[in-house]
């Protein structure tokens, strides 16, 4: 009975055993799916682990199955906040506050992300954050305890496989799962992080959660369920390069100052050396204009030329004409084609001919 794997679970716990707690609770899961309590204790365990988008995941579900629930808020906002989501643990937080004043935990959290939201708009000089965060998950509803080195597994093939592009403005995820149902199709959005899960009964439950490499919009954010793939499209805050679609701490952000251009054409980072594209386009026309063609090639290009050269009336002259004689007349003279049909003139020695349907 779930009971019983809940009782187990909670045991693990205490005694530590995080990654036994997070398998009895997902095996309690699968029994009693709708019990809000069990996804918040099992992200409690993910934070434990330092599993944080899988605890923000649980966290999200169960303040879906009870909004009323101040723990689940307590541990978004803990995941979060070691996310470096700030704003979204700050309000995770205060939807907490809202159900239980009387907690000050939440009180104090919201003062550190406030804090860390000042730092990060450049409006304190407060000293590094390290200390802060290597307090957080000590800083929760348990008792603080050192946590056991959690030992590196290669991660499972993927069910789906995914990639992704971009735009300045904006990136684009897209999972290529064939023929999935609509209602089976889970999309979060977080500061810096996505969420996807895709729940076909029957099958294995997919989840998709990585940590963003930059910041998002998620007002902006949508998403597009077709019948071979799921098409995400994530606003970013800046217009940045991503590198890669997941963060990494490794990796420096080199932001560069959007200057206006008017109308020249976008410039876009390469290894290879740059080309002056307007010079190019200069000299293709100038090596067309100038080339010399004989027969019939040499007329089309005289006449080419007259037509671009042309005001709207002889354009307008030249068109009727051609085709109202079959391509045997081509006139100038609007003011003499607009007054009439125009015939056809065939060539010296052939007859002109309607075509009959």
């Amino acid at each position: 009975m779930a009971s019983d794997l809940v009782t187990k679970a909670k045991e693990a716990f205490i005694d530590d055993h995080f990654e036994l707690a997070v398998d009895l609770y997902s095996q309690a899961i699968l029994i009693d799916p709708t019990n809000a309590d069990l996804f918040s204790d099992r992200a409690q365990a993910n934070i434990k682990l330092h599993n944080f988008t899988e605890a923000v995941s649980d966290a999200n579900k169960a303040i879906e199955l009870d909004r009323s629930n101040p723990k689940a808020y307590l541990r978004k906002g803990t995941a979060c906040f070691n996310l470096e989501e700030y704003q979204t643990a700050k309000t995770a937080f205060e939807a907490g506050a809202a159900l239980v004043p009387e907690d000050k935990r939440f009180g104090d959290w919201i003062k550190k992300c406030d804090n860390c939201i000042a730092e990060e708009n450049g409006e304190l000089s407060t000293p590094s954050l390290a200390a802060t965060s290597a307090e957080v998950v000590a800083k929760t509803d348990a008792a603080p305890k050192e946590t056991e080195p959690v030992n590196n597994v290669t991660p499972a093939k993927p069910k789906y496989r995914h990639e992704f592009y971009q735009k300045p403005e904006e990136v684009v995820v897209t999972i290529f799962a064939k023929g999935i149902p609509a209602e089976s199709v889970t999309v979060n959005y977080g500061e810096q992080i996505l969420s996807v899960s895709i729940d076909v009964p029957g099958e294995e439950k997919y989840v998709f959660q990585p940590r963003l490499f930059g910041k998002i919009v998620p007002a902006n954010c949508k998403y597009n369920i077709l019948s071979t793939k799921i098409e995400i499209r994530l606003a970013k805050v800046e217009p940045i390069h991503w590198t890669s679609l997941e963060f990494n701490n490794n990796i420096v952000v080199v932001r560069s100052s959007i200057i206006s251009t008017g109308n020249r054409r976008p410039v876009y980072p390469s290894s290879k050396p740059t080309k002056d594209w307007d010079k190019l386009e200069a000299q293709v026309k100038k090596e067309e204009k100038d080339e010399k063609l004989d027969g019939d090639a040499a007329l089309n290009k005289f006449f080419r030329e007259i037509y671009s050269d042309a005001d709207e009336d002889t354009r307008r002259a030249m068109s009727k004409s051609f085709v109202e004689s079959n391509g045997t007349v081509l006139s100038t003279n609007w003011k003499e084609v607009g007054a009439k049909e125009v015939e056809g003139t065939p060539p010296d020695g052939m007859e002109l001919k309607k075509w009959e349907y």
